[in-house]
């Protein structure tokens, strides 16, 4: 039984076109596995709090760790169970000026964290980071007011969003990494129509995609 965790980062609701992705996703994966578990967290409505001097205080004291700062690590020891359960984590992630939302990267900083998901080891030499997690799919599912954010595209060098989530994602545990997107939203012409029909039409192969490469990793 697959379980689910479903990040959406948009801070808007009706009108979010990530949201209704992450939606399509979801009613997709459960038609096709209707005992799947899926947990929710809406950092985009919720955002978790900005890291501080007092959180990465606790988070660097180890097992010298006091009552009070191990209050202060209880929401992002809540965050790192979530994806520690997860078999797949879908993220609704749209463009903030060429990067994730703010809110999406409080939520990261909450989770990367020493001795939870990474160990550090400079026995390791230049590359003392390890994550800690794997086995994971991470699926983004995005949109952006622009367009040609794609490698040789003319926004290329301006995609901040993807391979930064990519980046991230590898202290998810993220054995595989795969995204969709809906380009054009500030035009608000035809091709961004054509754009929002293409990526909501690739959702059910994409799924059955992911579904099969679990079945056959179990």
């Amino acid at each position: 039984m697959t379980q689910l965790l479903r990040i959406d980062a948009s801070a808007r609701q009706e009108r979010s076109l990530t949201r209704q992705m992450t939606d399509a996703f979801v009613a997709q994966w459960m038609y096709r596995e209707p005992g799947a578990r899926v947990t929710g967290r809406d950092v985009g409505q919720a955002p978790p709090p900005a890291v501080s001097e007092a959180w990465i205080a606790a988070a660097f004291a180890g097992e010298d760790r006091s009552a009070a700062q191990r209050e202060v690590l209880t929401l992002s020891d809540e965050l790192i169970d979530e994806v520690e359960a997860a078999d797949l984590i879908l993220i609704g992630a749209p463009m903030y000026n060429y990067g994730m939302p703010a809110a999406l990267k409080a939520w990261f900083d909450q989770i990367v964290r020493i001795d939870r998901t990474f160990s550090f080891d400079l026995a390791r030499g230049d590359k003392p980071l390890e994550p800690l997690l794997s086995g994971k799919q991470v699926v983004v599912l995005a949109s952006w007011g622009e367009f040609g954010f794609e490698p040789g595209g003319q926004n290329a060098a301006h995609n901040h969003l993807l391979p930064h989530l990519r980046t991230c994602s590898r202290y998810l545990g993220a054995e595989s990494f795969d995204s969709i997107a809906i380009e054009y939203q500030e035009f608000g012409d035809e091709r961004h129509a054509a754009s929002r029909r293409e990526a909501f039409s690739e959702i059910p192969a994409l799924v059955e995609r992911l579904q099969g490469a679990s079945s056959e990793a179990a």
